[in-house]
Order: C-alpha cells, then sequence, then structure tokens
C-alpha cells in the first residue's frame, strides 16, 4: 500500500508538472480583513487559495507591510503576492501577473470633517491626508501633497484619524468600515462618490512564470461558474463590510 501511495504522489506530480511533496508556495499579503485575515479566511484569502487548488498546488499565506510583501516578492524571498494594482512589473521587474483579477479594491476616502468634500484626488491634495505605505496608485495620485503621511497598514490610518492627527485618510472601502466597527470609531464619514475602482491581481515571481496561464484560466473558470462572487459575498457578510 506504501508503494502505491508513492506511485500515485508521483503520477499526480507529473500530471501537474511539479515535484513529488513540493513545499506549499509562500504567497503575501497586505490585505486587512474583510479581504484577508490571519487565519486565511478573507475572502481574497480563500479564492487565491482556492485558485492554486484548482492548479494541484498547495499554498501558504502570509500577512506583511505593504511595500515589504512587495519587495519580499520581487526579490524571490515569497512565491509571489496578492493581490494589487496592475502594472507593477513595470516597478518590480521580477514579478509577472495574473491577468484576471482576483477581486476589485474601492479606494475610498474617510473624514471626521462634517465638511469635507472630494469627488476626486485632486481634491485632497491640500489636505492633511494620511495614506499606506507602498499602495502605488495612491502615491502616484497624491505624490507631492505637501501635507501628506504615509502610515504602515489601514489600522494606523484611523487611528491617526481618531486622534485628530490627520483630516482625511485613503483605505478600501471594506476595510475601512470593518475597521471603524471593530474599533467602535464614531464620527467618521465615508466619502462619495469613490476615488477610484481598481481590478486586484495576484503576482508571481517570475520563477514560476509557467503557472500563470493556468492561474489565468482558473481564475476566469471561477468566474464564470460563481465561485468569486460568491466568496466575495459571503467574506463580506461576515464582518457586515
Amino acid at each position: 500500500m506504501r508503494r502505491l501511495a508513492a506511485l500515485l504522489a508521483c503520477l499526480a506530480a507529473a500530471l501537474w508538472g511539479q515535484p513529488a511533496f513540493a513545499a506549499p508556495l509562500v504567497l503575501n499579503t497586505d490585505g486587512a480583513p474583510p479581504h484577508s485575515r490571519p487565519d486565511g479566511s478573507g475572502f481574497e484569502d480563500r479564492i487565491v487559495a482556492e485558485a492554486f487548488r484548482r492548479v494541484g498546488l498547495a499554498v501558504k499565506l502570509v500577512m506583511l507591510p505593504s511595500e515589504r510583501s512587495l519587495q519580499n516578492a520581487n526579490q524571490g524571498i515569497d512565491d509571489g503576492v496578492y493581490v494589487r494594482v496592475p502594472g507593477l512589473e513595470r516597478i518590480y521587474p521580477n514579478l509577472v501577473m495574473v491577468a484576471e483579477p482576483v477581486s476589485e479594491f474601492i479606494f475610498t476616502a474617510f473624514t471626521r470633517d462634517p465638511a469635507l468634500k472630494a469627488r476626486a484626488w485632486d481634491d485632497l491634495r491640500e489636505r492633511q491626508v494620511a495614506i499606506v505605505a507602498g499602495w502605488k496608485i495612491v502615491e502616484r495620485n497624491l505624490a507631492g501633497a505637501p501635507r501628506l503621511q504615509a502610515v504602515r497598514d489601514e489600522e494606523a490610518l484611523f487611528a491617526l484619524l481618531d486622534k485628530d492627527r490627520a483630516e482625511v485618510v485613503v483605505a478600501g472601502l471594506h476595510a475601512g468600515r470593518e475597521i471603524i466597527r471593530t474599533r467602535g470609531y464614531h464620527g467618521v464619514r465615508t466619502l462619495q462618490p469613490p476615488l477610484a475602482m481598481v481590478p486586484m491581481h495576484l503576482y508571481l515571481h517570475k520563477r514560476h512564470a509557467e503557472l500563470v496561464p493556468r492561474l489565468n484560466a482558473t481564475l476566469r473558470d471561477m468566474r464564470r461558474d460563481g465561485t468569486i462572487a460568491r466568496m466575495t459575498r459571503s467574506g463580506l457578510a461576515v464582518g457586515g463590510g
């Protein structure tokens, strides 16, 4: 029986083009709940893990600060990073993007100022605004803003806002609402419309480039069969996001 089990394992590995008993791929994320959670139960965690399961690979998901997560993936310390805005391969040349999006991210401004209005990035430029370091689309749109400050993560953003050390912060809509709810922050407004709604992608280190077409096709199938929509809905329902 042991010989049969070993033979089946080798056969499965050969079929998937991977070595037998290969270690899980390490993928990192800077996502906050409900997108990502330390136990891997965030809706983006589940989507990514399911995509790799369908191509016959196990993954280990780790949480890191935004800029460090990109550097680790680009340097090959980790095998990939999720979920990030498109085009990062121009900045991090060792990364290869999986073209089919994992999710969509709603970049949103939050404030305690009852009079503040912001319909576009430029409306924030003269404000005391805080952002997450390493969020490239936000850094690009607010580059040169005179009172810009960057912090480690979205939790830190709302701590600044609560202490009146920032007039406005830029966070994800769902994560921002969950932080406000779980931390009990009062008087925080969600400004509408969102600043941007951007498709978010999985990136792999170039040594895994051969996996990209398979993952692209798998994510496309998951979108067609409703898996992505179902996991997203259930993940948002957990935290009321």
